[in-house]
């Protein structure tokens, strides 16, 4: 017998420091004899939230920390264990860069520049950017996707659907259902994400709540918040061995676009820069001096990057073979066969990925669409100036 589905409907909940103020203000109300319910209580959606921080760092740090203690014991570590307490930092590292995201978000101070987006587009080449990644998980895609634009910010669109990648990715253990569709009345654009969470073999089980912590990685508070910061309705619901989301758009272009406008605030249009626009966006520097990886890391560390650092073209090598970043910022100096190699295999899968090329000196500052080399490039003496705007250019022209 199949276990009742499980809904999730997401209001629109204040942000944390209000959810925490409401926590702490004593009620005069007798409490209802219902369970508490943590999607219709802040205070508890947080709570659930900090156990799920410490579950998913407690886990990789106390792997690593037993490995460092063989390590002292022995004196010794091969090169599948150094690989294994490379993965388990890095795993505690980004649930640390996830909770920056969502302390960001849930400040409830970021200022949004809405402009008419393609969600459709956006959602394929989100797709493409990742399917390195699906398919080495071994997820097949079956895709229904209507055309549809809608009126927000579109680095935040694209952080919400890689977010929502990132949650299937380690949940699902084979088809992932992706529909784009549109509502009758009201006229709105819907993505629907149906994932297969567990293999039909197996009993379905009746631990609703297992599952539901299960199901509920950071990466799905991330997506949670993003939506809410966007202003978006969003609904899970578990039923059997499948999950299925879905996320509705309310700013969809459509006849209501002189309301949606109507509605905008003279705030809500900002400087791009600013704004960190490429917030959550993944950066790979591929730079053998070391001067250089300061100066890239300084002149980005207010973007709200993942920034990565290797120092070879192998190195790089080796890290796109485990999934493409957003973006690739390279030296000049490591141009080669083996570089051009990296990009002509990255480009017949992504044909408009992002290289941005550091010349060794001078103030040049060229977008793709106008330099020789078909890429971005920038001058040692512009980093500062010139290559977060570079960034912000060339990825917001492919999102």
């Amino acid at each position: 017998m199949q276990a009742a589905p499980l809904r999730m409907n997401l209001p629109s909940d204040p942000p944390l420091h209000e959810a925490l103020s409401l926590a702490m203000t004593p009620s005069t109300e007798a409490a209802p004899p219902a369970s508490p319910d943590p999607e219709a209580d802040p205070a508890l959606r947080w709570q659930a939230l900090i156990a799920q921080v410490g579950r998913e760092l407690a886990e990789p740090l106390t792997a690593a920390l037993e490995r460092v203690t063989t390590l002292n014991t022995t004196g010794r570590i091969d090169r599948q264990g150094l690989r294994a307490l490379r993965d388990e930092i890095d795993r505690a590292r980004q649930a640390g860069l996830l909770c920056q995201q969502m302390a960001r978000l849930a400040s409830g101070r970021i200022r949004q520049s809405h402009e008419r987006v393609h969600l459709t587009n956006t959602l394929q080449s989100v797709l493409a950017y990742r399917a390195r990644e699906l398919h080495a998980h071994g997820i097949r895609l079956t895709q229904a996707l209507r055309p549809a634009e809608v009126r927000l910010d579109a680095s935040m669109l694209f952080a919400l659907l890689n977010a929502l990648v990132d949650w299937w990715i380690p949940t699902t253990v084979g088809a992932v259902d992706l529909q784009v569709t549109m509502r009758n009345w009201p006229e709105r654009a819907r993505l629907v994400c149906r994932i297969q969470h567990q293999p039909s073999d197996q009993p379905t089980t009746a631990d609703m709540d297992g599952l539901t912590e299960r199901l509920s990685t950071l990466h799905w508070h991330l997506l949670e918040e993003t939506a809410r910061t966007l202003g978006l309705i969003v609904e899970r619901q578990i039923d059997g061995v499948h999950a299925t989301v879905s996320i509705e758009f309310p700013t969809t272009v459509t006849a209501t676009f002189e309301e949606v406008m109507h509605a905008q605030d003279a705030h809500d249009f900002v400087d791009s820069v600013n704004s960190k626009p490429l917030a959550g966006s993944h950066v790979l520097v591929v730079a053998s001096r070391r001067d250089v990886r300061v100066q890239v890391r300084e002149s980005l560390k207010a973007m709200g990057l993942v920034l990565d650092f290797v120092h070879s073209v192998n190195e790089a090598q080796a890290f796109c073979q485990e999934g493409l970043p957003h973006a690739i910022v390279f030296e000049s100096a490591l141009r080669g066969t083996r570089l051009e190699h990296l990009f002509d295999g990255i480009r017949r899968e992504v044909p408009e990925f992002v290289f941005i090329e550091l010349l060794d000196e001078g103030r040049t500052f060229e977008i793709a669409a106008v330099s020789h080399t078909g890429m971005a490039r920038v001058g040692r003496d512009a980093i500062a100036t010139s290559l977060p705007s570079a960034l912000v250019y060339e990825l917001t022209r492919v999102m």
